[in-house]
């Protein structure tokens, strides 16, 4: 009788931990993205493969003709965008040879399995000068900036070229002095303590440096180890913030949980080892999903979509929640701070966090990271116990320049042009992006746009298996985007109504140019879901090709 009793009271024993191991599986995402160890397992299984021409442009089963328009349109555009830049191309392939981050952007702009095919179509990394909203390449090319220079442009270039010009200019005196601050930083302090509705600010070296020092703070405060950030969003490069694809390490002390879920805020309620929840605004256009790249276009699918209402809610919830469990609310605004409103998104979605992070556009163009919050949260020693601080020191922290660009920048948000840029803001963007969607469906292509402000990405109505071409076309029409291709287009809040009708035309007429080239062709004897199931077997038949016979040129889908 002594064994039966025995494994009773192991079970029992075990009950609660199996249970909160539970509450903790029902709050994942089903996702890859709620599943950071099954992502990396797939990473590393997922075998790689090239596509070649002519048989990578019938992957979708078109007929000849269109194979043929489509393989006259890719040399033409590449032919098109050699001949425009020949200077900037040349530069950019020799950089490349000594720097590999221009060797990973490239290849991963697109779908791996068209990595090869794509190095015919060359985009420049470099350029010359900016003027007003146009960038311009070493040949002289002009470009309409769409990249937003990661986020950090919200108020225009010319406006971050006088602001780091006024701070160059204010921190000269002093030089490269480290270590005593320049006296603008007192300012810098009051200003934003005003902005954010904190006590402290800390200023560090990069917007992840200053998510680290945050989640450094909300453990020493709590004495507990875990943190948890929500499925899909991007909080910079370090590995307790990116337990997935990417981070050779496996997730340790991270809990990845469902956005805007009722069993995430079940386990924040439950569990006592939870020291932060980090939330970044972004994830409101697309929540538990990751930040929208060309590079995943492989089915030719794309989902985001805004409401504030919904998001503002969850918000409100996750406020109280933590609240309640001890837990410090962090709101990681390193991109979206200032762009949704002068008070970030803390005012725009009317949430009051512990600790908030800026970044980007605050350095008024130089690099910046801070962290903002209650003096409960912010305090970094005991007097109590005089051995037991919580350290995060920078040598370039409160460099004399940046803060002189910061003083710049925070002075000039008072200006009565910059805050009518505020004005309105809402209603203006949302007014676009119905006015882009409907010159996209007015010219009959299967493309359209979601957008959180003036923070836009690009979805395609029907599965595709080409729709990663479509930032060689932009490109080729004059609109400058970011690595992550028609992923992620990013306008200056200001923007000139006739630039955005530039704008808008130019993408239209690319959209009009890819469609005449046969990309968006499709089977229209297929109903929509066979459609996709015809798309989604092909891409399955070339993996497991790639398995069984590594290096073999998959053939067209069917």
């Amino acid at each position: 009788m002594v064994e039966p009793i025995w494994w009773s009271a192991a079970a029992l024993a075990a009950a609660p931990w199996g249970w909160r191991r539970w509450q903790l599986s029902r709050a994942k995402h089903p996702s890859l993205a709620g599943h950071q160890r099954w992502a990396k397992r797939l990473a590393r299984w997922l075998p790689g493969y090239a596509l070649q021409a002519p048989q990578a442009f019938a992957l979708d089963g078109a007929p000849d003709d269109v194979v043929q328009a489509r393989l006259q349109g890719w040399q033409a555009l590449g032919q098109r965008l050699r001949e425009r830049a020949p200077q900037t191309l040349a530069l950019t392939a020799q950089a490349r040879d000594g720097l590999p981050d221009l060797r990973l952007t490239g290849r991963y702009r697109v779908p791996y399995p068209f990595a090869e095919l794509a190095a015919q179509l060359p985009v420049g990394a470099f350029w010359q000068r900016s003027e007003g909203p146009w960038l311009i390449d070493l040949d002289g090319q002009r470009y309409l900036d769409l990249t937003g220079s990661y986020g950090v442009n919200v108020l225009g270039l010319d406006f971050y070229k006088a602001t780091m010009e006024e701070g160059a200019r204010l921190g000269a005196a002093l030089g490269p002095v480290l270590g005593g601050l320049h006296p603008c930083v007192a300012d810098n302090v009051e200003r934003l303590k005003a902005i954010s509705g904190m006590d402290d600010v800390t200023f560090h070296m990069s917007g992840t440096e200053a998510v680290m020092q945050a989640v450094r703070l909300a453990r020493y405060h709590t004495g507990r180890r875990y943190l948890v950030r929500l499925a899909g969003a991007y909080h910079g490069w370090w590995e307790d913030v990116q337990p997935g694809p990417g981070n050779p390490l496996p997730p340790r002390e991270t809990y990845t949980l469902a956005d805007m879920s009722e069993a995430t805020l079940k386990v924040l309620r439950t569990r006592r080892d939870i020291a932060c929840v980090l939330v970044n605004p972004l994830q409101a256009l697309h929540p538990n999903r990751a930040a929208p790249s060309d590079s995943t276009l492989v089915s030719g699918t794309r989902q985001a979509g805004f409401d504030r209402a919904a998001y503002t809610r969850w918000l409100q919830q996750l406020r109280a929640v933590c609240t309640e469990a001890g837990i410090a609310l962090i709101f990681d605004e390193v991109f979206v701070g200032f762009r949704l409103a002068l008070g970030g998104a803390q005012a725009y979605f009317g949430v009051q966090a512990d600790l908030v992070c800026y970044g980007k556009t605050l350095g008024g163009g130089l690099p910046v990271g801070v962290v903002c919050g209650k003096r409960r949260w912010m305090e970094r020693f005991r007097p109590q116990r005089p051995a037991d601080l919580c350290l995060a020191r920078g040598t370039f922290n409160a460099h004399p320049y940046v803060m002189g660009a910061m003083n710049a920048f925070l002075r000039a948000l008072q200006r009565p042009d910059v805050q009518a840029a505020y004005e309105g803001l809402d209603e203006r963007w949302r007014a676009r992006e119905a006015r882009f969607n409907q010159a996209l469906q007015d010219a009959g292509v299967p493309v359209r746009v979601a957008a959180l402000s003036s923070i836009w990405t690009v979805l395609y109505t029907q599965p595709g298996r080409y729709h990663w071409l479509l930032q060689y076309y932009l490109r080729d029409a004059g609109l400058a985007l970011s690595w992550v291709g028609t992923g992620r287009l990013i306008f200056p809040i200001a923007l000139p109504q006739e630039t955005f009708d530039e704008a808008l035309q130019r993408f239209v007429a690319a959209c009009r140019r890819m469609q005449a080239d046969g990309w968006w062709w499709r089977d229209e004897a297929l109903p929509a879901q066979a459609w996709a199931q015809r798309l989604r077997r092909g891409l399955l038949r070339e993996t497991l090709a790639a398995w069984w016979q590594p290096g073999r040129a998959a053939g067209p889908g069917g």
